[in-house]
């Protein structure tokens, strides 16, 4: 079988060694399409591809129309709005992401965020401590109760929402269960978001929400842009200037709310929560195990489609 490994941002080099050392070690071919520089090179190359390993690339219509071959893509990664499900669905080709792969390190950002707002972006002006501080986690998966742990040995208080689990799982992760999302926002310092961008969620985080959360609190999205709601975070910053904003991923009015809201908000230059040397390697490795696992024995165990 022939798997591409289709990456504008490319692997790092030990990880490109791994997965090709378990593709041809389990007599499979690897192609490497890196840096490239349109979606056309992206259509063309997966054209014979039995598989194909992505990272944000996207694998459109137009790259399943033109795969006659596709079995099987795997997002190295927790996220894969990416892919067109749809798509792939309607063309009988497997979609799995690499949950848990990058998940220490997405939870080590959103807490370096937290600390990083707390004392005003490192300039000499006076911060806050985050210990005796209350942390508010919506959606308690793998990202989330490791943030959890993180924060329960920084001295905060943790609470917890998520709609696919009972409050009993949630107490035994180590958080305390929210009994809403307004619960959850209207009593934490601090809120970090873990959700998907999925058709029910994107633009679900606005103006209600923040605006309910309590005096200098800190609202830190490590999740998806489209999830939040941008005019009403802007109106809930304009009416609230204690409350600030941090987010691993920069919205599209970013611009417009550092100059109006300066040392209150702060994005990342690029999306790199995932962006760790040991969530690189883990990741692209898990992927290629699944490939050579779903074609060994069919397992589908990380399907998302």
């Amino acid at each position: 079988m022939k798997v591409l490994l289709a990456t504008q941002k490319p692997f790092a080099a030990a990880a490109v060694a791994g997965i090709r050392e378990i593709i041809e070690g389990a007599g499979h071919t690897l192609a490497l399409l890196e840096k490239y520089e349109n979606q056309a090179d992206l259509v063309s190359a997966a054209a014979d591809a039995d598989a194909i390993i992505i990272r944000s690339d996207k694998v459109n219509a137009e790259v399943l129309d033109g795969a006659k071959n596709l079995k099987i893509v795997v997002r190295a990664g927790a996220g894969y709005d990416n892919v067109d499900l749809e798509a792939a669905t309607a063309h009988n080709v497997v979609v799995m992401n690499t949950p848990g792969q990058n998940s220490n390190a997405v939870a080590e950002l959103a807490i370096a965020l937290m600390i990083f707002m707390a004392r005003t972006q490192f300039t000499p002006a006076t911060g806050t401590e985050i210990m005796g501080k209350t942390l508010g986690i919506q959606a308690f998966g793998n990202v989330g109760r490791l943030v959890g742990k993180k924060a329960e040995a920084l001295g905060m208080k943790v609470r917890a929402i998520d709609p696919f689990l009972p409050k009993e799982k949630i107490l035994e992760g180590g958080a305390e269960p929210a009994e809403s999302l307004e619960d959850l926002y209207s009593s934490c310092d601090y809120v970090s978001i873990h959700i998907p961008a999925t058709p029910q969620t994107i633009g679900s985080i606005g103006y209600d929400l923040i605006s309910r959360m309590p005096k200098g609190a800190t609202l830190v999205n490590t999740a998806r842009k489209e999830v939040i709601d941008e005019d009403g975070l802007a109106k809930a910053l304009e009416e609230r200037p204690d409350l600030k904003y941090v987010a691993d991923v920069a919205p599209d009015n970013i611009d417009m709310l550092k100059e109006k809201f300066g040392l209150r908000v702060f994005a990342t230059p690029k999306k790199m929560g995932a962006q760790s040397a040991e969530a690189n390697v883990n990741a692209g490795l898990a992927a290629a195990r699944q490939i050579c696992d779903f074609f060994a024995t069919g397992n589908t165990r990380f399907k998302v489609n």
